[in-house]
C-alpha cells in the first residue's frame, strides 16, 4: 500500500530513484532485491507489453523477479486461469503425504497437474499452506494422523 500511494504508476516506478522505492519497501523482507525487481519489472512490461501485464506463464516469467510460482498465481488470480501455485508449503506437504515424489518447486508443479483434476488446481496452494501452518512442525508420522483425523 505504502508503494502505490506513492507511486500510483508503473511509468512513476518506473522513472523513479531506486533509493526512493527502497525507502517505500523496507519494512518487506529481502527489500532491496524486490526493490530492484520492482523497477525493472515496471519498466519490462512498459517497453515490452505497453504496461499490460501478460497472461502467459512464457512471457510471465521473463519479467524481472517473476518466478512460476508468481506467475502461476497471476495467472490465477488476475486471468482466472486454472493454474497451481507451488510454494514451499505445497511443495513439501505434497512431498510428505507421498502425492508426489519430486526435489523442486517445478517437479511438484508438473506432478500435480498430472494427479489433480484441473477443477481443484488454483485451490491446492491455499488448502495446503493452511493446513502446513496448522500442523507446522509436526513430523511426518503426526501429519499422518492428523491427515486421518480431517
Amino acid at each position: 500500500k505504502k508503494l502505490f500511494a506513492k507511486f500510483p504508476s508503473l511509468s512513476s516506478i518506473a522513472n523513479s530513484p531506486l533509493s526512493s522505492i527502497k525507502s517505500q519497501l523496507k519494512s518487506v523482507n529481502y527489500y532491496k532485491t524486490k526493490s530492484k525487481n520492482v523497477k525493472a519489472a515496471a519498466q519490462y512490461l512498459l517497453k515490452h507489453h505497453g504496461g499490460k501485464i501478460p497472461n502467459t506463464m512464457e512471457e510471465l516469467v521473463k519479467i524481472p523477479g517473476v518466478g512460476r510460482k508468481t506467475a502461476n498465481l497471476i495467472i490465477n488470480e488476475i486471468y482466472k486461469k486454472p493454474s497451481i501455485t507451488v510454494d514451499t508449503h505445497v511443495h513439501r506437504i505434497s512431498n510428505v503425504l507421498g502425492l508426489v515424489r519430486t526435489k523442486t518447486p517445478h517437479q511438484t508443479e508438473l506432478a500435480l497437474m498430472k494427479i489433480a483434476p484441473r477443477k481443484y488446481w488454483s485451490q491446492i496452494n491455499r488448502l495446503f499452506v493452511l493446513w502446513g501452518k496448522e500442523i507446522r512442525g509436526r513430523d511426518k508420522k503426526k501429519l499422518l494422523e492428523k491427515l486421518k483425523e480431517d
